[in-house]
């Protein structure tokens, strides 16, 4: 734009915009979906740059050397001047004026329109999109790294609709820079040649005139190419074919060619018709009609291929027929359907992706994918929810319904189907959604049976979260902790302690309710207890000490004294001594002295729960397994701590004592 260049020089750049906007064309026109082309925005700006770049260098050559004659400006401009034009600059202007009516009113505003509409569709569906991903990966249609490759490709897409709705200006205003610089040309070269080289208004505009529309020409074409090439990426609908094989595969129809050759023939016979054109053309297309007809015959008479999906041994049973390698399995009936229906937005999936997020947020490993089916044999609105192959949960839900839920808050009765909350055991109530908000001014909580669902399998899951880490999950806790701690990782596993001995100890630790999001600390506290011995229960027990504050952070706050229940003296000797006598670690109780120790305990906690007041049981460490062991059948959400799990620095408020066994008795 600033360096002076010589003709020659001019030449090969404007041979070589030729060829890179033929070569932007080809690839356009090869691309099987738009994004195969993703950098043409930026192919576009360069290469009209490039061009302009181009215009500015032949303008001087043009105004400075116009007087000199018709090579002066180089041999393209030239040639296009005398071959295209015959020498007439009137006819180039003409020719010129109608590529710009071509490229700006035709191919310009024709693909800035469709960049335009494409990119605010493009923009609107990429919520629904990305529901549609997480409810492919919630039903396990796809994997996680499918997911991750589908988002990036949404983003792009997204990304790429609306750099062609700015890039369609480029083209815009490339065609109206051309009238611009072909008009300083024409003008700046009249008052030159005049003015500077004495030359007749006549010689003047024959001079730079010409050459100025020879210009105008050479760069015009490019950017009529380069407006196809635009358009034609933007009107492209994702197929497994190029542009060339799709247009092919769709004429390919003799429906198509049979009514074009009639008509042709009709129109031939006709008096004062060219004949000689008409009639063998209509032979072409009835050739044409005729030959796909044949084609399209003989390949429905080929034998249909073998269907790989079925076995050619029906009395074989395949694996996949048998087994479910997914971990957490959704089962509803089909009145429940619709909860899960893509078109109807899938609340359902939504939820329970906001479960799995936020469970492994809390658990810290990630909760495997969470597969939602239909099933017949049950109920048309009963669910159930499996882990491991086993239900362990199951309620009905009505999702034309809302359920209102007596908190304990609620004023007065409500009409509709009684029924109970199946994550709390609550009082409630399907209600219509007209009477929403009539609940909820009497106190009740109202809730979607989408929610009603998820707060299920969120509880049911977090309940069961031992069961859903696995060596697997492991071995991803261990490898990411590598990244930051490669030392502690390899003092800790393989060696002393195996995988699978390490996934025993962190599932017996997530099913007494300790979280593994600070696994470091976790991992360190085993690679220490791991010299004494590698007994999973033994190792548990061992790190517990050092847990302490994690386990007794959810049940108070830092300046809050802990609420805790103990056991009298004489009945931990009892069961101190139970625990001794029995060599394989089974820490059996006698059954009565195990039901009357819990029904104590359970009147001593009614008041606490009652007041939503978290508490744990203390006990000797000895006796700590056994009293877990003995509690978590009655009052599974009770932390069982030793007395060295407690920080010194701890208050502790002592809000009930488990009596002796002769209080117990009486």
């Amino acid at each position: 734009m600033v360096v002076p260049i010589p003709a020659a020089l001019l030449d090969v750049f404007f041979i070589m915009n030729i060829m890179i906007s033929v070569a932007v064309l080809m690839v356009a026109l090869n691309a099987e979906k738009p994004l195969d082309f993703s950098s043409f925005p930026t192919v576009l700006l360069l290469a009209t740059l490039f061009r302009l770049s181009l215009n500015v260098a032949s303008t001087r050559v043009v105004l400075v050397h116009g007087h000199e004659g018709k090579g002066a400006a180089g041999h393209v401009i030239e040639a296009f001047g005398a071959f295209l034009i015959g020498g007439n600059y009137v006819v180039g202007l003409l020719v010129f004026a109608i590529l710009v009516i071509i490229n700006m009113v035709v191919i310009t505003k024709g693909a800035g329109r469709v960049s335009e509409v494409s990119a605010r569709f493009t923009l609107d569906a990429l919520p629904g999109k990305q529901m549609a991903i997480d409810a492919d990966l919630n039903s396990g249609l796809i994997t996680p790294e499918e997911a991750k490759a589908r988002r990036v490709e949404t983003a792009v897409e997204a990304d790429f609709y609306g750099s062609m709705d700015g890039s369609s200006k480029f083209v815009k205003g490339d065609a109206v820079a051309a009238l611009l610089i072909l008009g300083v040309n024409v003008i700046g070269g009249l008052i030159i040649g005049v003015a500077s080289h004495g030359l007749g208004i006549g010689e003047a505009a024959k001079a730079y005139v010409l050459l100025a529309v020879g210009d105008a020409l050479v760069a015009q074409i490019p950017a009529l190419l380069l407006s196809i090439a635009a358009a034609a990426i933007v009107t492209r609908v994702a197929s497994s074919h190029d542009l060339a094989g799709q247009i092919g595969h769709q004429f390919a129809s003799p429906r198509t060619w049979a009514p074009v050759a009639a008509i042709l023939g009709i129109m031939g016979v006709l008096p004062g018709m060219p004949h000689m054109l008409m009639l063998p053309a209509a032979a072409i297309a009835g050739f044409g009609a005729w030959h796909l007809a044949k084609k399209k015959a003989a390949a429905e008479a080929l034998p249909e291929p073998a269907n790989d999906d079925v076995p050619a041994d029906l009395s074989r049973i395949d694996w996949s027929e048998v087994s479910d390698a997914m971990q957490v399995n959704l089962e509803i009936g089909y009145g429940l359907v619709p909860l899960v229906d893509e078109r109807q937005g899938a609340p359902l999936m939504a939820r329970i992706t906001g479960v799995r997020r936020q469970l492994s947020k809390e658990l810290g490993f990630v909760v495997p994918q969470v597969r939602v089916r239909d099933n017949i044999s049950i109920a048309p609105y009963n669910y159930r929810i499996l882990v491991g192959g086993v239900v362990v949960g199951e309620d009905m839900a009505s999702p034309d319904e809302m359920l209102a839920l007596d908190t304990g808050q609620a004023i007065g009765s409500l009409p509709g189907k009684v029924a109970k909350d199946p994550t709390f055991g609550l009082d409630a109530v399907w209600i219509s959604p007209n009477d929403a908000d009539a609940a909820t001014a009497a106190g009740y909580m109202v809730v979607d049976s989408g929610t009603v669902i998820a707060t299920h399998l969120n509880h049911v899951l977090g309940a069961h979260a031992a069961e859903l880490l696995g060596p697997d999950e492991v071995q991803s806790l261990l490898d990411r902790l590598k990244e930051s701690a490669a030392q502690l990782v390899a003092s800790l596993c393989p060696a002393p302690v195996p995988l699978t001995a390490l996934t025993q100890v962190l599932r017996a630790l997530l099913a007494e309710g300790i979280s593994l999001k600070e696994f470091r600390r976790i991992a360190a506290a085993i690679a220490i207890a791991a010299q004494r011995t590698l007994d999973p229960e033994e190792l548990v027990e061992a790190i517990r000490p050092e847990l302490g504050a994690l386990i007794i952070q959810r049940l108070c706050g830092p300046r809050e004294p802990l609420r805790v229940m103990t056991l009298e003296g004489g009945l931990e000797a009892i069961l101190g001594q139970a625990v001794r006598s029995d060599p394989a670690n089974r820490h059996m109780v006698e059954p009565e002295l195990g039901r009357r120790i819990m029904d104590a305990l359970q009147q001593a906690a009614r008041p606490l729960i009652a007041e939503s007041k978290p508490f744990a049981l203390v006990v000797q460490p000895a006796v700590r397994l056994a009293v877990r062991k003995l509690v978590r059948t009655a009052l599974p959400d009770t932390p069982v701590m030793s007395f060295l799990e407690v920080p010194e620095d701890k208050a502790v408020e002592v809000v009930a004592v488990i009596g002796a066994p002769e209080r117990l008795a009486a």
